[in-house]
């Protein structure tokens, strides 16, 4: 075998390194102090308050990573933005996704850190482990942290909701209603592709001004609305399409199916549920995101998981709904859809 190294091995295993790196410059405003233009180390250091021991090594590491470009070497080679850092880690710019490098960075980092744990046990390692409280009633208590959990769950989320926007045939229906909407980004963008659509974006009441407030920035409070709304207590808004974003993933097969019931009582016949999930390929040997946001939940929740198609068709057709469907969207991302 003398073609065979432990190279994948190693960087997989020693990963977080980079990871760190990333999430830490995120986390300093790396990407929005570089903006446009460039800087060499020193004027980085001075621009985000870092020790001089930073430089270069923390700059050239995001360099090698391909986080950053540099032009030219030694002292006084000046760094930049990548195309894509530029684009998506300037907070700066309203294509920002790194909300959920900042949650990661915040919050998740150290939680991964008892994932041997959790494999033992079962049990969630987040906020729950050492407060008591869950991971939910701690970030509600919290404005500024709920509003950051909502930015990340944004900046994951946006680019499959543009292209469930695109991808799914919403001209034979008039309504939809978001559960789980959060910050209302899906209904704002369904909304905005499909002016015929009037669409409702339902949540706890705490969510809803943050709702109404990226509703009426986005010029659209005449055709999306807020709705107050405790899944596990009222039932589903009425609507043509139900969807939801990356929610039957938090919970247990029990409340997956109570959801997907109270889905298709909400429906009328011929209405569409959709759930956009890093949905795991049947085989379960491709989709390494979705796997381990499946593992994540685990650190999360402890008995919520992530599921394949098969298992949402298994599920969807055992309440009632006559055939599903799988829509790829972007990366990992999938929408599964079920048509009553």
């Amino acid at each position: 075998m003398p073609d065979l190294t432990p190279e994948r091995i190693i960087q997989t295993g020693l990963g977080f390194w980079a990871s760190k790196a990333l999430l830490s410059a995120v986390e300093l405003g790396v990407f929005t102090a570089l903006g446009a233009g460039g800087k060499t180390g020193e004027e980085l250091v001075a621009a985000l308050g870092l020790h001089q021991r930073a430089n270069p090594d923390f700059f050239d590491a995001l360099v090698a990573t391909g986080m950053l470009a540099r032009d030219g070497d030694g002292s006084g080679a000046r760094y930049r933005n990548t195309e894509a850092t530029a684009l998506f880690l300037d907070r700066s710019k309203p294509t920002y996704v790194g909300g959920i490098l900042e949650m990661a960075n915040a919050r998740l980092y150290r939680f991964w850190g008892d994932l041997t744990e959790a494999l033992k046990t079962g049990k969630p390692q987040n906020e729950i482990k050492h407060s008591g409280a869950s991971m939910f009633p701690e970030l509600y208590a919290d404005p500024a942290r709920l509003e950051q959990f909502m930015d990340a769950m944004t900046g994951v989320s946006t680019g499959n909701f543009m292209a469930l926007a695109e991808k799914f045939d919403f001209s034979k229906y008039k309504t939809l209603c978001d559960v789980g909407g959060a910050a209302g980004v899906l209904s704002i963008i369904v909304a905005r592709r499909h002016p015929h659509l009037s669409c409702v974006t339902a949540d706890l009441p705490v969510v809803a001004p943050i709702a109404a407030r990226k509703i009426a920035e986005a010029g659209l409070s005449d055709r999306v609305k807020t709705q107050d709304l405790d899944f596990f207590k009222d039932p589903l808004p009425r609507a043509d399409v139900i969807t939801m974003g990356m929610i039957l993933h938090d919970w247990n097969l029990e409340n997956k199916m109570m959801l997907i019931r109270k889905a298709y009582e909400a429906l009328p016949e011929g209405g569409a549920f959709i759930a956009i999930e890093a949905i795991i390929d049947d085989a379960r040997r491709e989709n390494a995101f979705g796997l381990l946001m499946s593992l994540n939940m685990l650190i999360e929740f402890g008995e919520a998981f992530d599921f394949t198609g098969a298992d949402f068709s298994r599920w969807c057709k055992e309440v009632g709904f006559k055939r599903t469907e799988i829509i790829p969207l972007a990366g990992p991302a999938s929408a599964a859809v079920a048509y009553k």
